[in-house]
């Protein structure tokens, strides 16, 4: 006797686990949707909260440096602000080592002095200085009342200046210092404050700093030749005149007779006529 399938279903019941089927999968299909793309149409996200709370730190820090830097005594500059302001490790060192000597910057154009910093920086970060009234000197006007001045500044004997005091002036590193002191010990020392222009590779606003702080105070004393019977040797011996020059004075000279002024140096071809006055100092009729 053969026995009925229990797994035998009819057309009806057939339809039925059909349509179930179709169900589960339409309502798979719609959680799928909502799950990826919820309501408004905007894919879903995780906010990273740790990392946008580093970059409001970031901005807070970064604006607080830049924009609101209090003002202070550059005199107690530390390496942080130092850096923040854009000054060199260099330049740093250079006011500490100021400093250990028991000195102070009274303003803006001696801390320039000290640390060598450009003319652009020093025009930035100056308006943050702020030095005590303490460091002024103060001075009575006729009419009795008292005003703050500051302190004059006395300028050392440019002849006695050493490397490290020309190193001093904004402007005149390692290499400069050296020709400076080379070219002086060639002159035999400096006669006038004017020749410190004369030294080859040496900005003339440079010289103008470097003569706040250094005076020609005592010139050496000198032996002058005599420009109408001086030998081109002899006149070639001066720092001023090379051979050629030397040459052509004593030819214009022989062909034109004495001098009767220094200032008629000028018309021999090749005399350099901005510096007649510097020659003038070593000559004599």
């Amino acid at each position: 006797m053969i026995r009925p399938s229990h797994f035998r279903f009819n057309k009806q019941e057939r339809s039925g686990i059909f349509f179930l089927l179709l169900l589960v999968v339409l309502l798979q299909g719609v959680y799928y949707v909502v799950q990826a793309k919820p309501f408004g149409g905007r894919p879903k996200f995780t906010e990273d909260t740790v990392a946008l709370a580093k970059l409001d730190s970031l901005k807070k820090v970064t604006s607080s440096d830049t924009l609101k830097l209090a003002q202070f005594n550059p005199n107690y500059i530390t390496d942080y602000r130092g850096y923040v302001l854009g000054l060199s490790t260099d330049e740093l060192d250079r006011l500490v080592a100021f400093r250990k000597q028991g000195k102070y910057v009274d303003s803006a154009e001696d801390f320039q002095e000290v640390t060598q910093i450009s003319d652009s920086l020093l025009e930035t970060i100056s308006p943050y200085f702020k030095f005590p009234i303490w460091r002024q000197k103060e001075a009575v006007k006729p009419s009795g009342s008292f005003v703050q001045t500051k302190e004059a500044i006395v300028p050392k004997d440019l002849n006695l200046a050493t490397k490290e005091e020309l190193m001093r002036v904004n402007g005149i590193g390692e290499k400069l210092s050296d020709r400076i002191i080379n070219f002086r010990d060639k002159l035999g020392g400096f006669l006038v404050n004017e020749q410190l222009y004369d030294v080859y590779g040496l900005d003339p606003e440079v010289v103008k700093r470097a003569l706040v702080s250094f005076r020609v105070l005592h010139p050496p004393n000198i032996a002058k030749i005599n420009i109408n019977t001086a030998s081109a040797q002899q006149l070639s011996t001066l720092l001023y005149i090379n051979r050629d020059l030397a040459r052509e004075i004593v030819s214009h000279r022989e062909a034109n007779g004495a001098f009767s002024t220094l200032n008629e140096l000028a018309n021999v071809k090749t005399f350099p006529k901005e510096r007649i006055d510097r020659i003038k100092l070593y000559l004599t009729l």
